[in-house]
């Protein structure tokens, strides 16, 4: 197996395949931050699929977990907050169709008459981000209010790494 030179690191063929794709994976999440598209899950399941082979990226998956099920569980804590997320996620749908639309809009400054990125493949990308939304609505209402399991603490991950 060949040898990083200076290092004691081996570099598999299998080692590079998992750091391209999760590298590829994280720079496109970081790009649909800013752009449409799910940014932080595409960053995440860039870091799970780093994590298989590295130790680094595995407790960063842990900590991201747990600040994730953390945001989830105070997420669906009232009703209110419930409707208000239901209702934020089909906004962001409808939106996605008026996108894939690309009905013309006033020209202001630089912007127009056209919607920017207009057409189905930025709609679809909004699209898909409110049904995600949706997805996970549903799964934290049952899980923490229909189930009554609570998110871990950073302490409980840090147990259920060492006995692994």
């Amino acid at each position: 197996m060949p040898r990083i030179p200076g290092t004691s690191l081996a570099l598999s063929p299998w080692k590079i395949i998992v750091s391209v794709l999760g590298g590829a994976l994280i720079a496109v999440g970081v790009a649909a931050l800013v752009l449409p598209g799910p940014g932080l899950l595409l960053i995440l399941m860039g870091l799970v699929v780093l994590a298989s082979e590295f130790e680094w990226a595995e407790h960063r998956v842990d900590w991201m977990r747990v600040q994730a099920l953390g945001a989830a569980e105070a997420g669906v804590q009232t009703v209110t907050r419930i409707a208000l997320s239901t209702l934020s996620a089909l906004v962001v749908i409808a939106v996605g169709v008026v996108w894939g639309l690309n009905p013309p809009i006033p020209q202001i400054w630089i912007i127009g008459p056209d919607l920017p990125f207009g057409g189905w493949g930025t709609g679809a990308a909004i699209i898909v981000g409110g049904i995600i939304a949706l997805v996970l609505l549903v799964y934290s209402v049952k899980r923490f209010r229909v189930d009554g399991d609570s998110a871990p603490t950073p302490d409980e991950s840090g147990r259920e790494r060492s006995t692994r």
